[in-house]
């Protein structure tokens, strides 16, 4: 697995996938991104370049907790960008990975050709979701037969009375089935300092970051799943409006892993958008 250094010194590793012009994805969680994978055989279209953020995956554990931070993991992938030689590349966000790449846009426009965000966290521009939002999606799936547990969890959860947080998982997916279920088994987050460190205080400025998006010219991709309670529909169109050139795409039938739901759907929206 080839490595580069980050601009403190920590190594950091990344996963190539495919041939042709670039793509550099950026995972969420923050996790290992091998939960991507190939994104749905998205790489049978594009290079897929995709880091483990530092302390996941086969990176290295940085000596200072405070660069997990989102702001100062814009330098990590800037970094990368210098590695591989690229004057200019596409780039793709999920989840979490989002709020990095919308900040890497921000401070690094012209390093950038074209920019996807799937199922996005919106916390770098400050779309805030609430918990009737998400229970009114969630009554969507009413008639799946792992609902009314899942429900009654996701209720205490929004409440403040509830902490099973397992119990919600069939959320995330648009079908819960043995693939969804191992995918998730593989995706959690290993590393609670990375994910505590994340958001602390610095690390969004969303008044900074919308009037940069404002006079963003690259083409934007807002890619939402139709069932996921994380990154709704309605936040990612709010999200959309903030760019001069967006287009958002709701991928029926699907949750925070569209790749996973409806691999064929999914890559084929992801390749006609960065052609």
């Amino acid at each position: 697995m080839p490595t580069f250094s980050a601009p403190d010194g920590t190594r950091l590793a990344y996963r190539t996938y495919g041939e042709g012009d670039p793509v550099l994805c950026v995972p969420g969680g923050p996790a290992d991104s091998r939960y991507l994978g190939e994104l749905g055989g998205l790489s049978a279209h594009r290079r897929l370049i995709v880091p483990d953020l530092r302390g996941t995956g086969r990176s290295a554990v940085p000596e200072d907790t405070a660069t997990y931070r989102c702001d100062r993991l814009v330098d990590d992938i800037e970094a990368l960008r210098r590695h591989l030689g690229l004057p200019r590349t596409d780039l793709l966000g999920h989840s979490a990975g989002a709020n990095i790449a919308v900040r890497y846009a921000a401070r690094h426009p012209s390093h950038v050709g074209r920019l996807a965000l799937i199922t996005p966290s919106a916390r770098a521009v400050g779309i805030d979701i609430t918990g009737e939002e998400r229970r009114d999606l969630a009554r969507l799936r009413s008639g799946e037969p792992w609902f009314p547990a899942a429900f009654a969890a996701l209720e205490a959860i929004t409440r403040g009375t509830g902490t099973d947080w397992a119990a919600v998982d069939p959320f995330f997916y648009g079908r819960w089935d043995e693939a969804a279920r191992n995918h998730h088994a593989a995706s959690r987050p290993e590393n609670p300092e990375a994910i505590t460190h994340f958001g602390a205080e610095g690390a969004f400025d969303p008044p900074a970051t919308r009037a940069a998006l404002a006079a963003f010219e690259a083409p934007v991709l807002l890619l939402a799943g139709q069932f996921d309670l994380n990154s709704p529909p309605r936040s990612a169109a709010a999200f959309a409006e903030l760019f001069p050139h967006a287009t958002l795409v709701v991928q029926e039938g699907a949750g925070h892993y569209p790749w996973v739901d409806d691999a064929a759907r999914f890559a084929w929206s992801v390749a006609a958008f960065l052609g």
